[in-house]
């Protein structure tokens, strides 16, 4: 039977969710596109129909999961106006995102498989990263106003690394120290 093209793209959109969500709880090479296809409901063999290859998935699944985690960012802070970087780094640095894996940060999940994979795949975690540090600068910058782009760079590197120290540990409070110390830290720094 012929998918029409309106339903093709949809089967697109809901093969780069899904896979979105399975590389950052598996990693790229955790999962495979059996998985993946059986998971957004449609066959392995229309794979190949939608994407080149897999690391085409890998692309848009990052640009995708890069774009939510963006929005996040952009939502937390333009829910609480009076603090919006508190907002972000609430938001962020709390229990509940570190125990989120399949909507969690994309950098802290997929960082060092992207790392390994071609310049399409990092050039779609750029891109992401580029557009984090823009909402950082945007919310520094709004009470700082000098050096906020080597702030914003220093305050995504906090953060990052303080989730993927969290996650990595069994230990909650050793974890939990993680993410307030970078808390605490995070405000210094964007108030210096």
């Amino acid at each position: 039977m012929r998918v029409s093209r309106v339903q093709a793209e949809e089967n697109r959109q809901t093969v780069i969710n899904v896979a979105s969500r399975l590389f950052r709880e598996h990693g790229f090479d955790g999962i495979g596109l059996k998985d993946v296809m059986e998971a957004a409901g449609l066959t392995q063999g229309a794979f190949y129909k939608q994407f080149a290859s897999k690391e085409d998935l890998a692309v848009q699944a990052s640009r995708r999961a890069l774009e939510s985690a963006s929005c996040r960012w952009t939502t937390a802070a333009t829910a609480h106006p009076d603090d919006p970087l508190g907002a972000v780094i609430g938001f962020y640095l709390s229990a509940g995102h570190r125990m989120e894996r399949t909507e969690g940060c994309p950098i802290v999940a997929l960082g060092s498989d992207a790392a390994r994979h071609g310049v399409d795949v990092k050039a779609s975690f750029e891109a992401g990263i580029r557009t984090h540090l823009d909402v950082l600068e945007r919310l520094i910058s709004e009470t700082q106003g000098e050096e906020f782009k080597g702030k914003a760079m220093v305050i995504l590197s906090l953060l990052v690394g303080a989730l993927t120290l969290a996650r990595v540990v069994n230990d909650p409070d050793l974890a939990r120290g993680f993410l307030d110390t970078a808390a605490a830290q995070v405000r210094q720094i964007a108030a210096a």
